[in-house]
């Protein structure tokens, strides 16, 4: 069928902290008991800043040769009969440090110093060197050394890294690629000077998700909470149970919430619709259910990213009833449906062979003033393919075509096909023709179907099958 956007938020955020000690690793398993929009979260999360941001650049080095650097640094200086502030030194540095070496950088820092005494060098200047050497690509040097020579050098010069530190290097190491990098940094400052903020910490363990082993993500936070005391909050295993309903691993994710809920925390909506999210993934529309019923028993009330993932779930399994009942206890509830509920709903109508009916619901959404996206049309468009109704797929096509929307690779090469499977080779390369005039698909791609399509119809005749 037509692809169902995702219906699941990523955005977390939560400040409260826990007040005991558990461990994520666990001792034995425990056995328990999508849609276009993304979730608006229920206090979105801020960033930790350094104490000042750092200013734009001044495009005024073309070279990264230190000499010239430095010779236009002091044609500046000389030219120059107002004091000249912090912010524009910083400017100056960042603009040389985006194409020179760190070494070369912090040599320009101490000319800088040494050439104009009144100024000195602050919080951010140091942050503005910190950051080039997280993106370094310098082969000569580590990055974890070069940010070493940084940290020594603003220490050595007063200036203590704090929180705001921490988080621009974990920032920059985990943009860069570095996770790695970014764990053995965060420990050593946390060791050194200041552990990270939540913020930082959630962000580091996000990256650690995505890129490593869910074992070396729990060392992790069982290592910054008992050497460091830094624990997780609620966004942390929220992050944790998100990455392992991705993986399908539900058990896991149940466990979790056990811990969460023995360390104080109360799950949120977005929590159940995170884990409704992973059973529908698996089409076992009963579990989501079983959620659904457990959160409103916790007095959790369901949001509009709620019904929307129980009726994709549904209508995924087969269960397209309950889904439709679903839609009215959620305008009953004063959740509206939205285009996202109706392609939930079209889509498990049509796998059910309800085609007609799905293009009823189509009508009966916009008498309701909810307009019809890309994928409500390519999710009716494949029903109407595998249902055989071709004149109805052609005048939805028309549509589709008049509104400038976009053919989707599995709709294409349904339609394209039961075209061609009923003789109507012209009417495939029309639309043949529109898919690339669209871009809807890459030349290769549409043309490609085409040819195995129509190579397959060929050799079809020739062995006599009807169609």
């Amino acid at each position: 069928m037509g692809k169902i956007p995702p219906s699941f938020r990523s955005a977390l955020s939560n400040p409260n902290l826990i007040h005991r000690s558990s461990s994520l690793i666990p001792s034995s398993p425990k056995p328990h008991h999508f849609p276009n929009k993304t979730r608006k979260p229920h206090q979105k999360q801020q960033q930790s800043q350094s104490q000042s941001q750092s200013p734009k650049p001044v495009s005024v080095f073309k070279s990264p040769n230190l000499q010239e650097a430095k010779s236009i640094f002091n044609s500046f200086v000389n030219s120059s009969n107002a004091p000249i502030d912090s912010r524009f030194h910083n400017s100056l540095l960042q603009s040389y440090a985006s194409i020179s070496t760190i070494n070369d950088s912090i040599a320009f820092l101490r000319h800088m110093t040494k050439t104009h005494p009144s100024f000195s060098p602050d919080k951010s200047t140091y942050h503005i060197l910190l950051t080039h050497c997280c993106k370094s690509t310098d082969s000569k040097y580590s990055t974890l050394s070069l940010i070493h020579q940084t940290l020594n050098l603003m220490v050595s010069d007063g200036i203590s890294p704090d929180k705001g530190t921490v988080d621009l290097a974990v920032r920059s190491l985990c943009t860069a690629d570095r996770v790695d990098d970014a764990v053995e940094l965060i420990k050593e400052l946390s060791s050194k000077h200041c552990s990270p903020d939540i913020y930082s910490y959630n962000f580091l363990v996000k990256n650690l998700c995505k890129s490593r082993t869910l074992s070396l993500v729990y060392a992790f936070i069982d290592e910054m909470r008992t050497k460091f005391d830094v624990k997780p909050n609620l966004v942390t295993y929220t992050i944790l149970i998100d990455n392992v309903c991705n993986t399908k691993n539900l058990r896991e994710a149940t466990r979790l919430v056990d811990i969460l809920e023995e360390e104080g925390f109360k799950p949120d909506c977005f929590l159940y619709n995170t884990i409704m999210k992973g059973y529908c993934m698996l089409s076992r529309g009963s579990e989501a259910i079983e959620v659904y019923n457990r959160m409103k028993e916790k007095g959790v009330e369901p949001d509009l990213i709620t019904y929307n993932t129980l009726i994709f779930g549904l209508s995924k399994s087969g269960r397209v009833s309950e889904a439709k009942k679903l839609l009215r206890v959620m305008a009953e509830k004063g959740h509206f449906p939205d285009e996202v509920t109706y392609t939930s709903l079209m889509n498990g109508m049509c796998r059910k062979g309800e085609t007609l009916a799905a293009l009823a619901l189509l009508e009966e959404m916009e008498m309701k003033g909810c307009s019809p996206n890309t994928c409500t049309y390519n999710t009716l468009l494949h029903g109407l393919c595998k249902s055989r109704m071709f004149d109805k797929a052609m005048e939805l096509y028309g549509a589709m075509k008049s509104d400038g929307l976009k053919l989707d690779m599995a709709s294409y090469a349904t339609f394209v096909r039961a075209l061609c499977s009923v003789g109507r080779v012209a009417d495939a390369y029309e639309v043949f023709d529109y898919a690339v005039e669209s871009k809807s698909l890459s030349d290769v791609a549409a043309y490609s179907t085409l040819e195995s399509t129509l190579k397959w119809f060929k050799k079809a005749k020739e062995e006599g099958l009807k169609f």
